[in-house]
């Protein structure tokens, strides 16, 4: 995803631009804030918005060209018109403009699903909206509402592990910076200390009924454990938030030995079987990410060699 800063204008130009799209059947108008009274009334025109923010402008004649406007563009459909709008109501929350009027539009007659927003640089109150080094400030608290740069402090050796990172903490980017997850995994060190730490930590409190709960509430560590749907998992993966690290659960401790003696008090998360693309929130816009890499490496060899083992008994 991009975010662009377009040409400021005193007239509010934007305004017109997007509700002609939106005329046009080319867009859709997804959120109207902080315009006081004009939002009980019906029927609005272009020029209504434009007064408002021309009313807010005029409380600094300072500021010569006070239009904000800015396009947030995501790579095909990737996102909906409504992930759009919420990325671009918590962007502007970071660019200062939370309190502003803005109308935020979506278009729809590119490839490329995109929003924009139009607001003003001056606040109620006569202020102007911080605009110091804007461009790079909009890329960045792009970059901090997606939730790139967070999942990347994380330590993990796979795509699959990434994402995961990315589900848990309830991350919205759907996008992937293939130079920045490739060095991370290229530069993984597996942290033999706390695989140790969390082996131990695993066998004295695996007998709990309340095992994961425990586990998340008590050390901030989160099992996923996968299976195809109603069935019993072929593996698991571990995310350590306290140490930001993510680990194949056989590192830490075989399948079989976690689920011995406490099958009945583990609850499964169905994710996609092995040969099936994980998460459906990256499923449109990336190459597969394949479960398999986080599966406990026996497991996976097991089901092939019975498969294969069935396939010559079929053939005789």
């Amino acid at each position: 995803m991009i975010v662009k800063i377009l040409s400021s204008s005193a007239k509010f130009s934007g305004v017109v631009y997007n509700t002609n799209k939106i005329d046009r059947n080319k867009g859709e108008l997804m959120r109207v804030a902080n315009f006081g009274s004009l939002e009980g009334l019906s029927r609005l025109r272009p020029q209504d918005y434009i007064n408002y923010l021309q009313m807010v402008a005029s409380q600094n004649t300072r500021i010569k060209k006070p239009q904000f406007h800015a396009v947030l563009s995501a790579k095909g459909k990737s996102y909906s018109s409504k992930d759009l709008t919420e990325i671009a109501v918590s962007w502007l929350d970071k660019m200062g403009y939370s309190k502003q009027p803005y109308l935020i539009v979506y278009h729809r007659d590119t490839d490329n699903n995109h929003v924009h927003v139009v607001s003003v640089r001056v606040d109620k109150q006569g202020n102007k909206i911080n605009s110091a080094y804007e461009k790079l400030r909009a890329i960045g608290n792009l970059k901090e509402v997606l939730g790139i740069d967070k999942a990347l402090s994380y330590s993990f050796s796979t795509r699959a592990q990434y994402f995961m990172i990315m589900e848990s903490l309830g991350l919205p980017g759907k996008e992937v910076d293939e130079k920045a997850i490739n060095h991370k995994i290229d530069t993984y060190e597996r942290p033999v200390q706390r695989i140790t730490e969390l082996r131990e930590l695993f066998r004295q409190i695996k007998h709990r009924p309340d095992f994961k709960r425990f586990l998340s509430d008590s050390n901030q560590v989160e099992i996923l454990f996968h299976s195809a749907e109603g069935k019993q998992p072929y593996g698991y993966s571990i995310i350590d938030h306290s140490q930001k690290m993510v680990f194949k659960g056989s590192e830490v401790l075989s399948l079989k030995e976690l689920l011995a003696e406490n099958d009945h008090s583990i609850s499964i998360m169905s994710v996609k079987t092995e040969i099936e693309e994980s998460y459906d929130i990256v499923a449109s816009t990336i190459r597969p990410v394949w479960i398999a890499d986080d599966v406990d490496d026996q497991q996976i060899h097991g089901m092939r060699r019975r498969r294969q083992k069935k396939a010559r008994t079929n053939t005789r």
